[in-house]
């Protein structure tokens, strides 16, 4: 009884209304109510843009982590070198200058098995395309070189990082194959050797990344002289520009035989009028600074690339981007490396020199190739101050042995017996492993040297008279090689007038990123 009285009692206690509660209506909110004190004095504007901003921050931060977390997720890496050890303390991706090598795989795999069979593309896949990117430091100038797949190379010894397989070194293999057996890194540790610059970064995509990011752009313009059909890449296009995307993007890129003589240094001239093409036309719409587009294009991009350790994160690959928005397209250098047909095989390319070390020793300085004469901005390493001397003595090195190593005269004096002279002069000095040869003339004499011959060229220089600043590296060259040109056509001392650098041949670029270029169609493939 006496329980449920006092039950209904408190019921009724709570149904008295305010009682002595009312003394506390003055006095702000009772318990946990009294935390939102502030918001019941607040305009109810005020709460609901309060509430907006809230959502919308929410809503952001949600849609920014889920992009970072999607676009990291479609990244896929692998090791930047293959045994090749740096020659340079890594660069600074944001400040620094930077060289970026540039693959496309022709690797069957997955979505690219439409274009053949595994079989035709062994191990880690062949580069179907091979390209330096190199950003100059001040952000005003992009150097894009081409390296034709035929090209034949030394492949320096590497190591599968995943099957811990070592590889040992070959000579004159194609560079397409330098990735085939021990991976990417491979492919990177043979152009640093062959360039004697150091690549930074690598970034490669397949067929289905083409693909994709032409249709992302909403298409390229490309343009070529003739209507042609090439069976083998499957493109068919009409005389003049036409909007490529898809497939028949890929087919552009892919052709060989569609241009010029059907050979890959036509392939080389389109495939940049492509990238000249598209950087136009990201540039012409804003592309870099919408992140709407931006996302769409990274999302493609990323689910169809291959890049090293350093580059493997979305935040890297936005510092690349953001260097990349505001250069002057005219300052964006597209070119081939210079090539001559293989005295071996006439199907297959050798560096051309005089022209190939002239290109790289002009990297190497940071020339702009748009006006190579204009001063060249050293490198960091230039301008180092060198360091002091061991407080040790090291161990003499012994001298070589003159009689031993291959040096070589090439005659571009224009002087018909002028290479004989100085091969005797060379004998004369104990250099007796000599060759010689007739050459294409060239104004400028120039000491090129391969790797590890420094110490040698720069005796055979002084022999001859050659100043120091005609000595440039060419990691391509046996030995040491003397090509004379017209300023050295008589006696065994070069004159005192001779101290420039050998110039660059005068159509080293093919074209800028400015220029409209239209292919020209191989005769054969003509649609009449």
């Amino acid at each position: 009884m006496g329980r449920g009285r006092d039950k209904r009692d408190n019921e009724a206690d709570l149904s008295a209304g305010p009682g002595p509660v009312s003394r506390h209506a003055n006095g702000g909110a009772v318990g946990a109510a009294r935390h939102l004190g502030p918001l019941r004095g607040m305009p109810i504007w005020l709460k609901a843009v309060t509430g907006v901003v809230a959502l919308v921050l929410v809503a952001a931060i949600a849609f920014a982590g889920f992009w970072f977390i999607r676009l990291q997720g479609n990244i896929s890496k692998a090791p930047l070198n293959a045994g090749g050890e740096s020659t340079e303390a890594p660069g600074n991706d944001a400040t620094g200058r930077l060289q970026i090598l540039i693959l496309g795989s022709d690797t069957r795999d997955g979505k690219n098995s439409e274009y053949g069979t595994a079989d035709d593309s062994t191990g880690y896949g062949k580069s179907d395309v091979m390209m330096l990117m190199d950003i100059s430091e001040d952000n005003k100038r992009v150097n894009v070189i081409s390296f034709p797949r035929d090209l034949l190379v030394d492949i320096p010894d590497c190591k599968d990082r995943k099957t811990k397989t070592d590889y040992p070194a070959r000579t004159g293999v194609m560079i397409n194959e330098a990735m085939s057996e021990a991976g990417i890194g491979c492919a990177v540790d043979t152009v640093n050797k062959l360039t004697g610059m150091q690549v930074d970064h690598f970034m490669m995509a397949d067929f289905n990344a083409v693909k994709e990011l032409s249709n992302a752009v909403g298409g390229v313009d490309v343009c070529i002289s003739d209507a042609v059909y090439d069976p083998d890449s499957r493109l068919r296009l009409p005389a003049g520009t036409s909007s490529v995307q898809g497939e028949m993007a890929l087919a552009f890129l892919r052709a060989r035989h569609a241009y010029a003589d059907g050979g890959d240094l036509g392939r080389i001239k389109a495939q940049q009028s492509f990238l000249s093409s598209l950087t136009r036309k990201i540039k012409d719409e804003g592309t870099l600074s919408d992140p709407a587009k931006m996302l769409k294009i990274a999302d493609v991009v990323t689910q169809n690339l291959t890049v090293d350790d350093g580059l493997a994160s979305v935040p890297a690959l936005l510092t690349i981007g953001n260097r990349l928005k505001d250069i002057d397209i005219s300052k964006v250098a597209f070119v081939a490396v210079p090539t001559t047909p293989a005295p071996v095989d006439p199907n297959r390319l050798v560096i051309a020199e005089p022209a190939g070390a002239q290109l790289f020793s002009a990297l190497r300085k940071n020339v702009d190739l748009t006006d190579p004469t204009a001063p060249a901005t050293p490198s960091p390493s230039e301008t180092a101050t060198p360091s002091a001397a061991p407080t040790e003595t090291a161990p003499p090195v012994p001298k070589y042995n003159k009689a031993i190593q291959p040096v070589t005269v090439a005659n571009g004096s224009g002087v018909n017996g002028r290479a004989q002279e100085l091969v005797q002069a060379l004998v004369a000095g104990g250099f007796t492993q000599t060759g010689q040869f007739l050459a294409q003339p060239v104004a400028k004499t120039a000491v090129y040297y391969g790797n590890g011959f420094g110490d040698v060229a720069a005796d055979v220089a002084a022999l001859l008279g050659v100043p120091a600043t005609l000595m440039i590296p060419a990691p391509a060259v046996t030995g040491v090689q003397v090509y004379v040109g017209s300023d050295f056509t008589s006696g065994t001392a070069y004159g005192a007038g001779g101290g420039a650098a050998a110039a660059l041949p005068s159509d080293i670029v093919n074209q800028t990123a400015g220029d409209k270029v239209c292919q020209q169609a191989n005769p054969d493939l003509i649609v009449r």
